[in-house]
């Protein structure tokens, strides 16, 4: 709310390009580790194991973060002329590499608090990461007339470090302190994650499609718009990627210990539960969409107010989705995960191209719109085969969750006591 007031819609669409290539490195490389730790730490009991695990793990990690270190030194240019963004991009992503480094360990720890089923750590680590970017942006936009994307780059660096010496203080208890490298852990890991790695980017970059295709078949001036109502968007998945991170390992736990029937209600139950969040507030964006972009970015960018709807329908399919995949990966199918993943980013790529060259600048929502909406079908029949899901079963989960939220509501309008 602060920047897309302060940045140029030219200097906004690099810094949503900025956001869009750093976060698709990071998660897609948390989808590979990540996923794998937590499910083998969950299914083991010895200790010497599970510092292996970690250690292959930091040690994936490291790897990997030096390989894109690498490619943002030699060919940041060459993605900011693709991307058709200022040389301003590459600067940031070069500013950004100390950030990288400290995401290596705030990554690590993250990961170790999941899978001991804590997730204070975590929230606290994201909290001070966050706090502290905005109080370098304020501070910043006090102090300095003239406000460079750089500083952007570099106050997210800072707050990675914060962040990530909160998550250690948080973790220390979990870490066994032993650097426990065994090739056999490295070579499980990759096994593991190397469909739910490919998900990930796939998935990721399926996200991102439309500012990235538009950036690449337009200019960085017109991501701007979209990356305000993505935004916007994104505030509202929020519920569902946090239910995700918890619900992973208690589904690997329920396969162990009570089978796929308990796994088919974890799904039905969280999704109806999501589900109950998300209505009401896809129904007031939907209706009021123009105040909503007014009140976030302001009257310059109610040209967004179309693609904000369209992503607000999408919403009400995201949460069912997102679960399904997750779901999946936690019962050992990512491979069905990977290759619907592969044909939705196929669809979204020929959807998107024909869009927009039809309807050109609303051209990429139109086609991640359509897109979704075929996704749905073949996801909801693939959950169908796979673990026996019943949409009325979901409905009746929203349906308990407002009763629930009433009878507590009257209660305390009632002066009772939960």
């Amino acid at each position: 709310m602060v920047l897309v007031r302060v940045l140029t819609k030219a200097e906004m669409g690099t810094w949503a390009l900025f956001l869009t290539v750093t976060t698709l490195f990071e998660a897609t490389k948390s989808g590979l580790l990540k996923n794998a730790h937590i499910m083998y730490v969950n299914s083991s009991s010895d200790e010497y194991q599970k510092s292996a695990i970690a250690s292959a793990s930091f040690i994936i990690n490291t790897v990997i973060s030096l390989l894109f270190i690498i490619f943002i030194l030699f060919f940041s240019g060459w993605l900011s002329m693709l991307l058709h963004a200022s040389e301003n991009l590459s600067v940031m992503l070069k500013w950004f590499i100390p950030g990288l480094i400290c995401m290596v360990f705030f990554s690590h720890f993250e990961a170790i608090q999941q899978s001991f089923l804590d997730f204070k750590g975590v929230s606290a680590g994201y909290l001070v990461r966050q706090f502290i970017f905005f109080i370098l942006i304020i501070t910043s936009l006090f102090l300095h007339k003239d406000f460079s994307l750089q500083y952007l780059a570099i106050y997210q660096s800072v707050s990675v470090f914060l962040g990530a010496i909160v998550l250690f203080i948080y973790t220390k208890k979990y870490l066994l302190y032993q650097f426990n490298i065994q090739k056999e852990w490295i070579n499980k890991i990759l096994g593991y994650g190397k469909y739910i790695f490919g998900s990930g980017l796939i998935s990721n970059i399926f996200i991102n499609f439309d500012q990235l295709m538009t950036a690449t078949f337009m200019s960085s001036y017109y991501v701007s718009y979209y990356n305000v109502a993505l935004r916007i968007n994104g505030f509202i998945d929020i519920p569902s990627y946090a239910a995700a991170q918890i619900i992973f390992p208690k589904t690997v736990r329920a396969l162990v210990e009570e089978g796929s029937e308990k796994v088919k209600y974890l799904y039905e139950r969280i999704s109806g539960i999501l589900l109950s969040f998300t209505l009401p507030i896809v129904i007031f964006i939907i209706i009021f969409p123009k105040f909503v972009i007014t009140v976030i970015a302001g009257s310059q960018y109610v040209a967004a107010v179309p693609i904000l709807q369209l992503y607000m329908i999408i919403n009400l399919i995201n949460p069912m989705q997102n679960q399904a995949a997750n779901t999946l990966n936690s019962i050992g199918k990512a491979k069905y995960v990977f290759k619907l993943d592969v044909l939705s980013l196929l669809m979204n790529l020929g959807l998107n191209y024909l869009c927009l060259t039809i309807f050109g600048f609303y051209g990429a929502a139109i086609g991640t719109f359509i897109t979704c909406v075929i996704n749905a079908l073949i996801w909801y029949f693939t959950m169908k085969k796979l673990i026996d899901i019943n949409l009325s079963n979901v409905g009746s989960h929203i349906i308990n969750s407002y009763k629930i939220v009433y009878a507590e509501a009257v209660k305390i309008l009632s002066g009772k006591k939960s």
